[in-house]
């Protein structure tokens, strides 16, 4: 808690104790003679002081009695504390309307009621005053456990998409190879996407949420680069239904999805990938289709692919309860779908 804030409560506590002090006043319900002299409100000042003495006195040795190694200390101290508050509280009192009110020594007799009343007012406050602070740090404990997991969140997704760098690199890295061992002019294009793709994931991906149109434009820069080893100029299908305007996404989050339909997708078909993007005004609807490459054995390839763990991880930690991933597995293709709601 900010100690604006703190210092609110105490301030509001305080202004709550003097409103019950004239509360009598308020409604009448006090007698004249006290009113004489201002001895009421004299009553209410040295009050007042010696409840901020005892209530600033428990509220900064609490914490400390707390560290005790057996609690069962606590209690035993507390009601210590109490008789001692009291003791020195009541002289104080007894001289204050001796000496600075000038009181008839007839009215200052010591009785044991006063005693008791002190300590009653004493036992009164301190509760006020532990209930207070615990509940201020209390308050502070449970924000600082929320920065602890948000700063461990936030390292978790850092690793997370950092495990898909590398990945990512080294596929596209043997794909130029590729061109370049073939001689193909289409290499120089290729190292540009690269470059291209690069700049976004070192200089524009560095930060929680970017634009959706800047993730839109990673992702056709991955597909373009792609496609320079394939043949079929049609092979993928992309679009985008609905605004862009001011749509924001997790970056690098879709990237992964359409990477294993390219590792994992038959090649002998047109469209052979099909990846739709609907931005509806709630939600964002990211599909990704793509036929299955069979292995030697005829068996359809596992075409979960590198990582999905760790995207369903990172989605979870990045939309927590406001997303939803469904995986479609049949004998001919694999879909993915992912809702993300605003």
């Amino acid at each position: 808690m900010k100690n604006k804030y703190k210092i609110l409560v105490h301030v509001l506590f305080w202004i709550y104790m003097l409103n019950q002090a004239f509360f009598p006043v308020y409604i009448n319900r006090i007698d004249t003679k006290y009113l004489q002299d201002y001895i009421y409100l004299k009553d209410i000042f040295i009050t007042t002081f010696f409840n901020i003495f005892v209530f600033y006195t428990v509220y900064f040795i609490i914490p400390n009695v707390l560290k005790f190694s057996r609690k069962w200390y606590v209690f035993p101290f507390i009601i210590v504390l109490a008789f001692v508050l009291s003791a020195i509280r009541l002289p104080l009192e007894i001289a204050y309307w001796k000496y600075l009110v000038k009181l008839p020594a007839s009215e200052l007799q010591f009785q044991y009621e006063w005693f008791w009343a002190t300590l009653k007012y004493t036992v009164i406050i301190s509760i006020y005053a532990m209930l207070i602070r615990f509940s201020i740090d209390w308050f502070d404990s449970q924000k600082y456990k929320d920065e602890l997991i948000k700063e461990r969140q936030a390292g978790e997704i850092a690793l997370l998409r950092s495990q898909v760098n590398p990945h990512f690199l080294f596929n596209t890295l043997n794909n130029i190879y590729s061109l370049v061992y073939n001689k193909s002019d289409e290499a120089p294009e290729a190292v540009m996407k690269l470059s291209s793709i690069m700049r976004y994931m070192l200089y524009d991906s560095n930060t929680d949420f970017v634009a959706v149109n800047k993730e839109v434009e990673y992702l056709n820069s991955f597909i373009e680069l792609q496609q320079l080893r394939i043949t079929q100029k049609g092979f993928v299908e992309i679009k985008v239904f609905g605004s862009m305007e001011n749509r924001t996404i997790a970056p690098m989050l879709l990237i992964p999805f359409v990477e294993n339909a390219f590792k994992h997708g038959e090649k002998n078909h047109e469209p052979g990938i099909i990846i739709h993007l609907n931005l509806e005004t709630e939600k964002l609807i990211f599909t990704v289709e793509n036929y299955i490459k069979r292995n030697p054995t005829g068996t359809n390839e596992e075409s979960g692919g590198f990582g999905l763990q760790n995207i369903k991880r990172r989605l979870g930690l990045l939309y927590p309860d406001k997303h939803e991933l469904k995986i479609n597995l049949t004998e001919e293709k694999y879909k993915i779908e992912l809702t993300i709601l605003n």
